[in-house]
């Protein structure tokens, strides 16, 4: 019954992104690798009842397919975090699979008869392909699942500096999958196939109720009420550049005469406009208000301040909360209250992010 349930909960999900409108690489490339899982954990279940003489043809298939799970999981982080851009090589992730298959073709074409004696046998006569594929599979999984973190990681630097607000780009959604993948290659290494395909219904239990819940996974329905911006956050983690927008620099090499120029109208800007008062600021729509390119205004912060643009926009929210909380007329407002007044939109960022800068907690601070 387990295993039936998570094979109608994974086809049921490559319906749910099949019929998806609008789907991205990102969406297409979860279907696909939603859609081998659930056919591996159909093949298992035919070998775990037995029953592979209704289905003759596949017995065997389900051997070189865990060699599918590491090359999907890093394409799909890729996809989603925007690091795909050599595309056209994306099946060279999957030659081990093709080799694997073709290494297995004289055993495939064997009668039913035969393939089921060797299986019965326990793989007799082939045990050295079976040790060979085995260390193939255990370094398949871990590599290509420390490749995603690395990818993941990657990721969550260019958001620091590209982005004043990460709580609102929802990363946990790929942290569960690569972290429930190496969950599964640990239990691969040490306990049997039964205990391995339940901990993988499992995941794809989680998996479901997961992104069925964080919407914008398993549904047309934009991430938050800002729809272009939201959803062009969770596919590719930064904000595409206004290709027509004239700017002043595109090139990184900057004199210090130009540097301190680009500070000063910065600080200048900050001080006028304050702009870090907008929750959703980012360095794209700053760089656009300063007419410079986005990479030259992340060297000017970088090299002026010290700091990426999420500590350098989050500090001058502190500074002011600094300013208004000591005026009188603010006295009746709560430390939250000013803190969103400031461009801090959630209590946890700005508890977090106060105690860095100062060291203490607002109601320390402020007595």
């Amino acid at each position: 019954m387990l295993y039936l349930t998570g094979i109608k909960i994974t086809f049921f999900l490559v319906v749910i992104l099949a019929s998806k409108k609008n789907k991205s690489e990102a969406d297409k490339i979860l279907a696909l690798w939603l859609f081998f899982t659930g056919f591996h954990l159909f093949l298992y279940y035919l070998h775990y009842q037995n029953d592979f003489s209704s289905f003759p043809f596949l017995l065997g298939l389900e051997l070189p397919m865990p060699l599918l799970q590491g090359p999907f999981l890093y394409l799909y982080t890729s996809a989603l975090t925007n690091q795909n851009q050599k595309k056209k090589y994306n099946v060279v992730h999957f030659l081990p699979f093709l080799i694997a298959v073709l290494i297995l073709t004289p055993f495939y074409s064997l009668s039913f008869q035969e393939k089921l004696k060797i299986f019965q046998n326990d793989g007799k006569g082939y045990e050295n392909l079976i040790l060979i594929l085995y260390s193939a599979i255990l370094i398949s999984g871990i590599a290509y699942a420390l490749l995603s973190l690395r990818k993941l990681s990657k990721h969550r630097k260019n958001i620091s500096n590209q982005f004043s607000f990460t709580e609102k780009i929802n990363l946990r959604w790929l942290q569960y999958l690569i972290f429930g993948s190496s969950i599964i290659w640990l239990v691969v290494i040490f306990y049997e196939d039964k205990h391995i395909f339940s901990v993988v219904v499992f995941y794809l239990m989680f998996i479901g109720y997961f992104g069925i819940k964080q919407v914008g996974i398993f549904t047309n329905q934009p991430i938050s009420q800002n729809d272009n911006f939201q959803n062009l956050v969770l596919e590719t983690g930064f904000v595409e550049e206004n290709q027509t927008e004239k700017v002043k620099y595109e090139k990184s090499s900057l004199s210090s005469e130009e540097l301190q120029s680009i500070h000063q109208n910065l600080t200048e800007i900050m001080q006028t406009e304050k702009l870090y008062k907008n929750p959703d600021l980012t360095l794209t729509e700053l760089s656009q208000k300063l007419n410079v390119h986005p990479n030259i205004l992340s060297q000017v912060i970088n090299s002026a301040e010290g700091k990426n643009f999420y500590d350098y926009i989050n500090l001058q929210r502190i500074e002011e909360f600094k300013k208004l909380i000591l005026l009188p007329e603010n006295q009746k407002f709560t430390l939250l209250s000013i803190a969103f007044e400031c461009g801090f939109n959630s209590k946890t960022a700005f508890n977090r992010n106060f105690k860095k800068a100062t060291g203490l907690s607002p109601s320390e601070f402020l007595k």
